[in-house]
């Protein structure tokens, strides 16, 4: 959903790539630094409680990760290794992020339930990367879904940190809505999957049958 934001956005660090292109510095780094930081804030933060803090140092590093592959296109240095390495890091952020939440509730939340519900919308958010990617894969179409990684993002960090702010329920709100919208999501993507691969199966059947 928030894809649509991404032309407005790539416009907005357009400068700060070109301005980083006349530096040392590499796409790879930006990557790296990114997902340390995300999941330094996060696990660190998180389980003592500092859920605000955790949140807007995570945010910081988040969209210093967006602006790795910006500053490819600029440096012209695009490659599979780095979309690969770019990919397997966002899976390393995502998933610290909600595991900081499930060990504040298990700690000082005290909160099994809501532990649990963020424990799921880890394991969902993974299986939504994993269902793109293993379709993709195989030459499937997978592009559709209510909750991808930048609305988990917006939706995980958002209520951390409004919770921190002492807003009541709002992390309880979000994480359920959350895991609902992951579950929608993976029935999506692999309805998708399951149609465009019946479609092709149907389409070589006819084409055998009219060899």
């Amino acid at each position: 959903m928030l894809n649509n934001l991404r032309p407005a956005l790539a416009r907005l660090l357009t400068p700060v790539g070109e301005t980083l292109a006349r530096t040392p510095v590499t796409p790879n780094a930006l990557t790296v630094t990114g997902t340390v930081g995300v999941s330094g804030a996060t696990l660190g933060l998180f389980p003592a409680g500092q859920l605000f803090a955790g949140a807007a140092v995570a945010t910081v590093f988040v969209f210093t990760d967006m602006l790795d592959g910006m500053l490819a296109r600029v440096k012209g240095t695009s490659g599979p290794w780095g979309a690969f390495l770019d990919s397997t890091l966002d899976r390393v952020g995502d998933a610290s992020v909600f595991s900081g939440l499930v060990l504040w509730f298990m700690l000082g939340g005290r909160n099994h339930l809501l532990a649990g519900v963020a424990l799921y919308c880890l394991v969902a958010g993974l299986l939504t990367s994993y269902v793109k990617a293993r379709a993709e894969g195989a030459g499937l179409r997978c592009d559709v879904g209510w909750v991808e990684r930048p609305e988990r993002l917006l939706i995980g960090l958002t209520s951390a940190g409004l919770s921190g702010l002492g807003v009541p329920y709002i992390l309880a709100i979000g994480l359920w809505a959350l895991a609902a919208g992951s579950t929608i999501t993976l029935w999506q993507r692999m309805r998708s999957v399951y149609l465009d691969a019946t479609a092709r199966a149907d389409r070589a059947k006819r084409d055998r049958a009219n060899a």
